[in-house]
């Protein structure tokens, strides 16, 4: 096994749990320090693991079809978001967000799970629905006192980020127990999408 191919895997893999696990210390900080700045952007999409899921399964995805859904993708949702972002900051209202996001756990969980080969356009068009939905919960949760393009720019990369693990996870399905461990992932994604549909699950 080439050893310098997996460690860009094992570093995204290892700043994902990393950022996972800071993510309660920052939820607990002085709130006036990071409303509307960079890190409030940057923390936004990490701190909910509704988000979390779905933005990981997004990468899994698109590893699991590679080219060129391996990048397409990752690129589509944080597009399609920043659209759903700009109604929910302008007022426009969409029904059923919380049921949309939930939906996006269960639905991106099941195709990984079941390895789901649709044409190309099929899956951007599935992936930038729930964007939609992400994008508008985040753009009404924007802080009052948060400056628009420091913010998006946190938001973006944090976001970036997510989708960067989901990837490095996702190519795991090179070896040999790889596919296994990465159609779990996807069972576990959508088990917890079901629980954040039932309000068995706290996002």
């Amino acid at each position: 096994m080439n050893t310098n191919r997996c460690t860009p895997k094992i570093i995204l893999t290892g700043l994902l749990l990393c950022l996972l696990s800071l993510s309660p210390a920052f939820a607990h900080s002085d709130a006036a320090s990071l409303q509307g700045g960079f890190m409030s952007g940057f923390m936004h999409p990490i701190a909910g693991l509704d988000h979390v899921i779905a933005m990981v399964a997004v990468g899994l995805w698109g590893a699991f079809l590679g080219k060129p859904a391996i990048w397409l993708l990752p690129v589509v949702f944080p597009l399609v978001m920043a659209f759903g972002g700009a109604l929910g900051v302008a007022g426009v209202p969409i029904p059923f967000i919380e049921t949309g996001i939930a939906l996006s756990g269960i639905v991106l969980g099941l195709v990984v799970l079941f390895a789901v080969r649709p044409p190309i356009w099929v899956a951007a068009i599935i992936v930038g629905a729930f964007a939609i939905f992400h994008g508008h919960a985040h753009g009404t949760e924007l802080p009052n006192a948060a400056n628009p393009l420091i913010y998006g720019i946190g938001f973006v990369i944090g976001t970036g980020l997510l989708h960067l693990a989901g990837i490095a996870i996702g190519e795991l399905k090179r070896l040999p127990w790889g596919d296994r461990v990465v159609r779990g992932g996807g069972a576990v994604i959508a088990l917890l999408g079901v629980g954040f549909l039932t309000h068995f699950i706290s996002p």
